[in-house]
Protein backbone atom coordinates (compact mmCIF):
# COMPACT_ATOMS: atom_id res chain seq x y z
CA UNK A 1 0.00 0.00 0.00
CA UNK A 2 1.46 3.31 -0.83
CA UNK A 3 1.80 6.63 1.10
CA UNK A 4 -1.01 8.52 1.12
CA UNK A 5 0.05 12.56 0.39
CA UNK A 6 -1.54 14.15 3.32
CA UNK A 7 -2.23 17.50 1.10
CA UNK A 8 -4.02 16.18 -1.14
CA UNK A 9 -7.01 15.69 1.33
CA UNK A 10 -9.96 18.41 1.95
CA UNK A 11 -9.84 20.03 5.52
CA UNK A 12 -13.54 19.45 5.44
CA UNK A 13 -14.94 18.38 8.67
CA UNK A 14 -11.64 18.74 10.38
CA UNK A 15 -12.58 19.76 14.20
CA UNK A 16 -9.57 21.68 15.43
CA UNK A 17 -9.04 22.24 18.80
CA UNK A 18 -6.62 25.52 20.12
CA UNK A 19 -3.67 24.66 21.58
CA UNK A 20 -2.07 27.08 23.54
CA UNK A 21 0.69 27.95 26.05
CA UNK A 22 2.29 31.29 27.87
CA UNK A 23 0.23 33.75 26.22
CA UNK A 24 2.65 36.58 25.75
CA UNK A 25 0.20 39.30 24.78
CA UNK A 26 -2.60 38.76 22.77
CA UNK A 27 -5.09 36.05 23.56
CA UNK A 28 -3.50 34.01 20.81
CA UNK A 29 -0.15 34.93 20.76
CA UNK A 30 1.01 31.34 21.33
CA UNK A 31 -1.30 29.33 19.81
CA UNK A 32 -1.94 27.04 17.41
CA UNK A 33 -4.82 24.73 15.98
CA UNK A 34 -4.69 21.08 15.82
CA UNK A 35 -7.30 18.53 13.71
CA UNK A 36 -7.22 15.45 12.68
CA UNK A 37 -7.65 15.04 8.50
CA UNK A 38 -10.68 13.53 7.59
CA UNK A 39 -9.99 10.41 5.52
CA UNK A 40 -6.59 9.74 6.50
CA UNK A 41 -5.94 6.88 8.87
CA UNK A 42 -3.36 8.84 10.86
CA UNK A 43 -3.25 12.69 9.36
CA UNK A 44 -2.97 15.29 11.80
CA UNK A 45 -2.96 19.21 10.42
CA UNK A 46 -1.46 21.54 12.45
CA UNK A 47 -1.45 25.20 11.69
CA UNK A 48 -0.90 29.15 12.86
CA UNK A 49 -3.73 30.76 14.93
CA UNK A 50 -2.72 34.22 14.27
CA UNK A 51 -4.03 36.35 11.20
CA UNK A 52 -0.76 36.95 9.93
CA UNK A 53 -0.43 33.02 9.63
CA UNK A 54 -3.72 32.63 8.52
CA UNK A 55 -3.37 29.63 6.20
CA UNK A 56 0.30 28.43 6.82
CA UNK A 57 -0.14 24.53 8.15
CA UNK A 58 2.06 21.23 8.28
CA UNK A 59 0.23 18.08 7.83
CA UNK A 60 1.73 14.69 9.59
CA UNK A 61 1.59 10.81 10.28
CA UNK A 62 0.68 9.87 13.63
CA UNK A 63 4.11 9.02 14.31
CA UNK A 64 5.97 11.69 12.89
CA UNK A 65 3.73 14.41 15.07
CA UNK A 66 4.46 12.01 18.03
CA UNK A 67 8.57 11.68 17.16
CA UNK A 68 8.34 15.63 16.72
CA UNK A 69 6.17 15.70 20.07
CA UNK A 70 9.10 13.46 21.88
CA UNK A 71 12.05 15.39 20.27
CA UNK A 72 10.66 18.54 21.48
CA UNK A 73 10.13 18.15 25.28
CA UNK A 74 13.60 16.26 25.37
CA UNK A 75 15.21 19.14 23.97
CA UNK A 76 13.51 21.53 26.11
CA UNK A 77 14.41 19.47 29.07
CA UNK A 78 10.64 19.25 30.26
CA UNK A 79 8.47 16.56 31.26
CA UNK A 80 5.42 15.09 30.74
Amino acid sequence: MSKQNLYELPLDGAVFELQCGGNLGSENESCVDLAAIPGAEEGFVLRDSKTEGAGREVRYEGAELDAFAVNWVRSRGLTV
